[in-house]
């Protein structure tokens, strides 16, 4: 006979190399398993000291559904506990298709697993703190990240602050590929087991008062893992694609620029290359991207101009664009970047003080290693990397990272 919780250990084999236990309830063909006291603190004896935080009985256990394969497997796997209920936030026009073809699905979901849910408007919030903010930094120039700002103001600012008068004792869980652990009695913000899927990158505007709240089940998963439990709880959208994000952009409209043009007005300037020469003009700076391919034809027949040309610079003062010639041209990397509106889950004096981290300064990128870090009188922080990185780009978040764990971020000046 097999001890149940022996059953479990071997079961959980895979997930000690990353450190961690796995996500509770555990998931086994079609079931959930809400593990007995003794038996999690069996697991946590071989995740050198990481805890994953799980719902008491007693706790309003929320889903955050988004009609999505990844929330809607978060809703199966917790669907068994007394207090259980889905809930939908609409944060962009509530009269869109999109809005309601999702609100559609999300219930027929939660009828499916036979749990409750909402439906809430953070529309306001969402324009005033994360859509309108966005515009105007496209306007002056920058790359913003919206993503991170509507997991700071909506998802874990007023969806927390709504659920805060509403419970006295909760647990809110969503579908992010990132973890939340505890170690030590301190709540920690960890990368997502499966690298190719992290979003912790877009999690670390999280206020540090809110890890307690919050469980990341799928951060122990990979997508392919999501979908197979998906397909085995028998949930219609096991095979659906993946959202880009962007709740405020039709699916059905590919080109982003196009999009910004609906909202910002014509400002046409100079492209140049760094003589000053000018090349071209452009529509307004948010058209460009550093890194990314110029859309200038130069004159292929001259040696000095023959190649692929690339966006090093904007100027928003002279608004120009300023381009320079070959992928891996030295004026495309940086190794100091500076970093300001900081949000650290530790004072700038003990970040300073810790070894072996790491930056990582987009979502696409790996986090490469720092060299060096100091204050640079102001508020905000001057990061030296080990190895200069290309297209370190204004208005982007930068996250700082000890191993897996996120220590903090700031924009990209």
């Amino acid at each position: 006979m097999i001890l149940r919780s022996n059953f479990i250990k071997s079961r959980i084999r895979p997930w000690v190399r990353f450190n961690h236990t796995p996500p509770i309830p555990f998931y086994f063909n079609q079931k959930t398993y809400i593990p007995s006291n003794q038996e999690a603190e069996e697991l946590n004896e071989l995740s050198n000291g990481y805890i994953q935080p799980q719902p008491k009985n007693s706790d309003h256990v929320i889903i955050a559904m988004s009609s999505g394969v990844d929330s809607s497997v978060c809703a199966a796997l917790f669907k068994d506990y007394p207090k259980v209920r889905g809930l939908y936030m609409a944060n962009w026009n509530q009269n869109s298709v999109c809005v309601e073809r999702d609100w559609i699905d999300v219930q027929k979901i939660c009828k499916k697993l036979n749990i409750p849910v909402e439906r809430v408007n953070f529309e306001f919030e969402y324009w005033t703190n994360v859509f309108e903010p966005m515009i105007e930094k496209y306007k002056n120039g920058l790359t913003p990240n919206p993503d991170i700002n509507c997991n700071k103001y909506v998802k874990f600012g007023k969806l927390v602050n709504y659920l805060d008068s509403k419970y006295e004792n909760y647990k809110l869980v969503t579908g992010h590929y990132a973890r939340i652990m505890k170690k030590d009695d301190e709540f920690q913000l960890l990368r997502g087991s499966s690298t190719r899927k992290d979003q912790s990158y877009y999690l670390s505007t999280i206020p540090k008062d809110c890890l307690n709240k919050l469980i990341l089940p799928i951060g122990h998963f990979t997508k392919r893992e999501v979908r197979k439990m998906a397909k085995e709880f028998k949930l219609e959208n096991y095979n659906k694609k993946d959202s880009q994000g962007l709740c405020f952009v039709n699916p059905d409209q590919k080109n982003f620029r196009q999009f910004l043009n609906e909202y910002l007005e014509s400002n046409p300037g100079n492209i140049i290359t760094e003589d000053g020469r000018i090349w071209g003009k452009h529509q307004g700076l948010w058209h460009a991207t550093i890194g990314q391919r110029s859309s200038v034809s130069m004159p292929q027949g001259n040696p000095d101009f023959t190649g692929v040309w690339y966006v090093s610079e904007k100027r928003p003062l002279t608004n120009e664009i300023v381009i320079v010639k070959g992928h891996d041209n030295p004026k495309l990397y940086k190794d100091k970047i500076e970093i300001g509106d900081l949000h650290l889950f530790y004072s700038i004096d003990e970040v300073l003080n810790m070894d072996s981290l790491s930056f990582q300064y987009s979502s696409l990128t790996k986090p490469t290693n720092i060299k060096s870090i100091r204050e640079n009188g102001d508020g905000k922080l001057i990061v030296k990397l080990v190895e200069p990185a290309r297209a370190v780009t204004p208005g982007q978040g930068g996250v700082l990272y000890r191993d897996n764990q996120v220590i903090g971020c700031g924009m990209i000046m």
